[in-house]
């Protein structure tokens, strides 16, 4: 395996604010291709004052899309993260773990919802 790499959400979005999920979909982009590689990632926290749920499904929660959870959790690690947004962090990977087993199942159980509601 190569050389790690620390990647900062605060650099790349440029903000204090890792709201958006367009800006955690380029947070993303950097971990997946730094994986890829063959490279350990460091993602550091640092000066982040606002994390969001939609954040971290971009950045983080898709991962287990396209990589197994034994690498991810081999090669990807956070640093720098204030106690509440670690529980957040950890209700966004164990929701992705278990929408990428079965992605259909979530599919329909969101059809149904969104049906209910416009009965």
């Amino acid at each position: 395996m190569e050389k790690g790499l620390i990647i900062s959400p605060y650099e790349i979005v440029g903000s204090p604010l890792c709201v958006a999920s367009d800006d955690g979909q380029k947070v993303f982009e950097r971990i997946a291709g730094a994986l890829k590689g063959g490279k350990s990632v460091m993602v550091s926290f640092r000066n982040v004052s606002s994390l969001t749920s939609a954040f971290l499904n971009a950045a983080i929660g898709q991962l287990y899309g396209s990589f197994s959870q034994e690498e991810i959790r081999a090669r990807l690690k956070v640093k720098d993260m204030a106690q509440a947004d670690l529980a957040l962090l950890k209700r966004v990977v164990d929701t992705a773990k278990e929408y990428f087993k079965d992605p259909d199942r979530f599919r329909k159980a969101e059809q149904a919802a969104l049906r209910g509601q416009n009965a």
